[in-house]
């Protein structure tokens, strides 16, 4: 007979690690990213198994959990490796007892991603990865800072290239259990979690914390079993699924992130809205001041208002997120009744005008912010033009209420430990100076110290940069495509022809249209003249991931893909797929120049080449975004800002012939130009010029710095001063609006008197007398200004702003107020001018906190 064998009956069996007690601290400090930026935590990790902690894709968390029992019991012998862990535990926790005496006002940042380290994925690019070294920042400059951000399933997507060069997206499960996040737990010791009401239910969200050195980053995560499957994905994908999904995203991270605020204790002063994705705090916050402080929606609006930034990353209209209003009556109907307003009232918070059919997330972020930012100088100035539709009466110019802070990165985490052995040798401890003591004029004058480093020592240093990822590539390289089973020949030749002694170009970066990765390849002729002189080899690397959704985009990865195979540009033009922080930060070490050219003005700041001249790497870029403010002369090389052409065709002709004819004319003979040491001086000159010029003004602790400065302290002493008396000045400004509102339509024109010439123009430099007479039917005399505005013709027929001045006020006789005016004009030319009123009070932050203008002439 034969045997009967059953099927076996599996069940789970979890063998935890045990770790011996000399080992202990590496538990720890495994939990805490401060490791991300600290190379010897870095190394130690890598001590435990450098083989494995690659495979783990330096996942200390992982490789503290799959290391054998039989390699910890050696290691706890092992003397050197032991001196090296006390080391480090004892600068983790000095770093830590640094930070227990925090400052400035206690800050809620609130992101949809946050790019920290590869091993925790819940970033797409350069928004998340901006977040993450801002994160760090904090906890650097000992910022009293908590961020609030969703913990996703899957996260974004893997990217995997087919064999015709066509993107795949492929999301891989995260196991919460080997990633550095903790549960957040109450004082019973329980799991903490949070609920938000939607349409029939309530969906529950658990909180996770990571530790970033000394500050929290709180996320959210309701894919638990008490909610239905349709809400457990809400934080499966970032930016995945429907419209009404990503509504539902935006609402556990506004909505639910103030009530995790409030269930981890943390009542902050100001909150930061990293983009409009997180707008809803505002309407929760109203509720919660007028159910507890028994406010009114206007008073409660103002202390909003007050305390509340606002940080918009993009022109691109596809990156500020709209909801069909019948979407949000289906969600947030119930707020009409909560803030005792009429319903449309309420859609107007995330509309500029009443006809419209959508609610906008930027419209809500800035009715419900006090301030607003670009993250560039000239991001700032084309956000006014962005948001102008909110702000009726005001030219784009005018919008005092929309500043800029640029961008900056991390430069402990960006900066290869080559480079800070240098800067740390000859500029002393980058990181010592405190945030109250730091300075740009300071940073600039330190950081000038790499003239005094020889020519020879900066380029060792960078060829031995270049070494490292030329090797890397190629063990990537190898892996991904054998993986994939493409032809043996083909990799073989394109990894034989990649030359570590080449002009070596990056371009790497989201993959949307508008920044023309293509634009390269507009004359494959002259490139492939480019890259074949066997004199002067030039090779091009290329990374970065398409959204899913955007077919153009994948197009462009294919047309590269497709490019590189064609036998005059094997191994001379590389994509490498799946682009992550990992590729990203060898890649920025390692090439000569990075390269970026998007169309004007669609660069809101581009912090990738920032990262880049943290290393010495050269950038070569259009005067957009960041590069506005970071070009100098000798010290990389651009395109200009203005356009030549409004055709974008004939634009893109013009500058693939600009980028051409650079490399051909300049970088390239410069780069190839030796001296007897077999170093290029004039190259040097560039890099130790990027290095003291440009590298100093883009670091987070400047950036941090200009958000207390311009921002954060200001927010804070009004803030302050608006919650005295029981919110007595919050009450008194909403009654003087409300006031306004009431009578503002009845200020009744009298008479109008501007002189001038009997030739009917007017002379610069001379004065002429002007009146206006008003009934401002019982309002005072300093509540109204009278102002008048002169504007040129600009582009397509937009005025713009030649000279504003205002009205001085008289007495009130017989209701009549009559304001006055000494006009001189400076400037000759034809223009247009207009008459324009507008509400005054002292407690205003700006004129455009109040939005009632009137146009009279």
């Amino acid at each position: 007979k034969r045997p009967i064998i059953d099927n076996p009956t599996w069940r789970k069996l979890v063998v935890e690690s045990d770790m011996p007690e000399k080992l202990a601290p590496l538990r720890e400090i495994s939990k805490n990213l401060w490791w991300v930026w600290n190379e010897d935590a870095q190394e130690l990790f890598e001590a435990i198994d450098p083989e494995h902690w690659n495979n783990c894709k330096q996942n200390p968390v992982v490789l503290l959990e799959e290391v054998s029992y039989d390699r910890l019991l050696e290691l706890q012998d092992d003397v050197v490796f032991l001196e090296k862990l006390n080391r480090v535990n004892q600068n983790f926790k000095k770093y830590l007892e640094n930070r227990k005496k925090l400052v400035g006002p206690k800050i809620g940042y609130f992101s949809m991603e946050f790019g920290l380290h590869d091993c925790l994925k819940i970033f797409s690019g350069g928004l998340g990865v901006l977040a993450g070294d801002y994160m760090k920042e904090a906890s650097d400059s000992k910022a009293n800072m908590v961020g609030v951000g969703l913990l996703y399933r899957y996260g974004y997507f893997k990217q995997v290239i087919s064999q015709n060069g066509e993107q795949i997206a492929h999301y891989e499960a995260e196991h919460f259990s080997r990633i550095p996040v903790s549960p957040v737990s109450d004082k019973n010791g329980k799991w903490v979690t949070i609920r938000v009401e939607m349409p029939g239910r309530t969906v529950f969200a658990r909180l996770w914390e990571v530790a970033i050195g000394s500050v929290k980053l709180i996320l959210l995560d309701t894919d638990i079993d008490a909610n239905r499957d349709m809400d457990r994905a809400i934080t499966h994908h970032l930016y995945g699924g429907d419209k009404e999904n990503r509504l539902k995203q935006e609402m556990i991270l506004g909505i639910g992130g103030m009530r995790a605020l409030h269930a981890i204790g943390f009542d902050a002063d100001l909150y930061h809205c990293n983009e409009g994705h997180a707008a809803f705090i505002g309407l929760e916050r109203m509720w919660d001041l007028i159910r507890e402080k028994d406010l009114t929606f206007a008073e409660a609006k103002e202390v909003v208002r007050a305390s509340t930034l606002f940080t918009t990353h993009t022109p691109v209209p596809a990156g500020h997120d709209s909801f069909h209003v019948s979407l949000i009556n289906q969600y947030f109907h119930k707020f009409e009744g909560r803030f005792g307003i009429y319903w449309e009232d309420f859609l107007m918070l995330g509309k500029a005008e009443p006809h419209e059919d959508h609610f906008n997330m930027s419209y809500l972020a800035s009715h419900l912010s006090q301030e607003i930012n670009g993250v560039s100088m000239l991001h700032g100035d084309v956000s006014k033009d962005l948001l102008a539709p909110l702000y009726k009466g005001y030219l784009p110019e005018e919008l005092d209420n929309i500043g800029y802070v640029t961008n900056g990165v991390h430069y402990p985490t960006w900066a290869a430990k080559e480079w800070k052995q240098i800067h740390e040798k000859y500029f002393g401890d980058l990181t010592a100076i405190s945030l109250e003591d730091y300075s740009e004029s300071g940073a600039i004058e330190t950081w000038r110290k790499i003239h005094e480093v020889p020519d020879d020592e900066i380029w060792s240093v960078k060829t031995g940069l270049k070494n490292k990822l030329i090797n890397y590539i190629k063990q990537r390289y190898t892996d991904i495509y054998i993986k994939r089973h493409e032809n043996p020949k083909l990799i073989t030749e394109a990894l034989s022809k990649l030359n570590s002694n080449a002009l070596t170009i990056g371009f790497a970066r989201r993959f949307a249209t508008y920044k023309r990765a293509d634009l390269l390849f507009r004359n494959l002729d002259r490139l492939a003249q480019i890259v074949n002189n066997e004199e002067y080899p030039v090779q091009f690397i290329f990374a970065g991931k398409a959204h899913p959704a955007d077919k153009q985009g994948q197009d462009l990865i294919k047309r590269i893909i497709e490019i590189s195979r064609l036998p005059e540009f094997i191994g001379k033009v590389l994509f490498i797929p799946n682009y992550d922080m990992e590729l990203a930060k060898m890649m920025l070490e390692g090439v000569d120049i990075w390269l970026n050219n998007p169309t004007r003005p669609l660069e809101a700041s581009g912090t990738s080449g920032e990262k880049g001249v943290m290393n010495g790497t050269i950038h070569f870029s259009v005067l957009d975004g960041w590069w506005v403010e970071g070009y100098k002369e000798n010290a990389g090389w651009a395109l200009p800002l203005e356009r030549s052409f409004d055709i974008q065709d004939f634009q893109d002709e013009l500058d693939a012939d600009t980028i051409y004819s650079t490399f051909e004319n300049e970088i390239i003979p410069t780069y190839y130009e030796r001296n007897s040491s077999g170093v290029s001086a004039q190259w040097i000159s560039y890099v130790k010029n990027t290095f003291s010029e440009v590298a100093p003004c883009f670091t987070t602790r400047r950036m941090m710095k200009d958000y207390y400065d311009r921002f954060y302290n200001p927010l804070f002493e009004r803030t302050l001063r608006l919650r005295e008396n029981d919110f007595g000045t919050v009450k008194d400004l909403a009654g003087w609006k409300h006031k306004m509102v009431e009578n503002w339509n009845n200020i009744e024109v009298l008479g109008i008197n501007i002189a001038e010439d009997i030739s009917h123009t007017y002379k610069v430099g001379q004065s002429y007398p002007a009146q206006v007479e008003l009934d401002l039917k019982g309002l005072a005399p300093d509540e109204i200004g009278v102002e008048i505005l002169v504007s040129s013709d600009g582009i397509d027929g937009k005025p713009e702003m030649v000279q504003c001045v205002e009205f001085q006020s008289g007495k009130e006789e017989n209701r009549k107020v009559t304001y006055s005016l000494d006009l001189t004009l400076m400037k000759p030319g034809s223009f247009n001018y207009a008459l324009r009123l507008f509400p005054k009070n002292k407690e205003l932050p700006h004129r455009q906190d109040f939005r009632y203008t009137r146009w009279i002439y």
